[in-house]
């Protein structure tokens, strides 16, 4: 892979990678002014940092990255309790738009691309707000062919006629092409072969350690999130009912049977691990 020879987008001194650049703190979130969707979420995210959102299908996940982009008022959600913070400001009221030009991007589950336009177009689609001129522009999408050198061969192909892998790759640098402090990245494995998701990862981590970029990554493929990740916390129904450190989560007896489907007796079937009544030491 060719290393992207631009500087970093946005280098963290490592004094300033303690400091939580996103704070969310115990918000609720209630769709159609009724179904009680969060709980009380808190969490935060360290500049410079990698953080994964664990849980199963239906746990909160996206609805909790949704929150922080504010895109829940197209859902006819919102948030009704608690405060979404960006290095100490309050965003929970500002429009997607306002949240990207401050720099926080989310790259939606599903591979969202604009299907008629061309790989290239929809990356051009992600600098729609910088106002730093078209050199800057080219730069940054020579950087992103950098990372993704695939895009750079199908730069004149119909996204919609790519590969879901590409898919991928062109909304991942799409999202890097607004030069974002901050990416939220939802499901980033869903409908992947297993390979093509370690290359995403690598990928997704050398964006972390190269330009600098803050990664809130929600994802079900738990055993490849804490590889990448620094801490990470999990949901359950809403709930955040665990959190540390990625090391320490590997370790965890209760997310080793219930989301890595190991157990001190060794891998258990995922009919073993659906029927076992779960302990949930950290409920009780």
């Amino acid at each position: 892979m060719t290393q992207p020879a631009a500087a970093a987008l946005h280098p963290v001194p490592k004094a300033e990678a303690e400091v939580p650049l996103l704070s969310v703190n115990n918000i609720e979130v209630i769709y159609d002014h009724v179904i009680l969707v969060l709980k009380g979420v808190s969490l935060e995210v360290p500049g410079g940092g990698i953080v994964a959102l664990l849980g199963a299908n239906g746990a909160g996940k996206t609805t909790t990255l949704k929150a922080i982009s504010n895109l829940l008022r197209a859902e006819r959600g919102e948030v009704t309790k608690g405060a979404i913070l960006l290095g100490g400001d309050k965003v929970d009221r500002l429009t997607p738009n306002d949240l990207v030009r401050r720099g926080v991007v989310q790259v939606m589950e599903g591979r969202h691309c604009f299907e008629h336009l061309t790989v290239e177009e929809n990356l051009l689609t992600g600098a729609y707000t910088r106002r730093d001129g078209r050199a800057a522009i080219d730069r940054d999408l020579e950087m992103v062919y950098g990372y993704f050198p695939r895009l750079k061969e199908r730069r004149t192909s119909q996204a919609g006629y790519t590969s879901g892998g590409e898919q991928q790759m062109t909304a991942i640098g799409r999202a890097l092409m607004s030069r974002p402090k901050m990416i939220l990245l939802d499901e980033p494995s869903m409908g992947l072969a297993p390979q093509l998701v370690e290359e995403i990862f690598e990928i997704v981590k050398q964006l972390n350690d190269r330009e600098g970029v803050t990664i809130l990554l929600a994802e079900q493929n738990t055993n490849v999130a804490l590889r990448y990740a620094k801490y990470g916390y999990i949901l359950e129904n809403g709930r955040v009912v665990l959190d540390g450190t990625a090391e320490a989560l590997q370790e965890n007896e209760d997310v080793k049977e219930f989301y890595l489907g190991l157990s001190a007796g060794g891998r258990k079937s995922y009919r073993d691990v659906k029927h076992y009544k779960r302990r949930k030491r950290w409920l009780a």
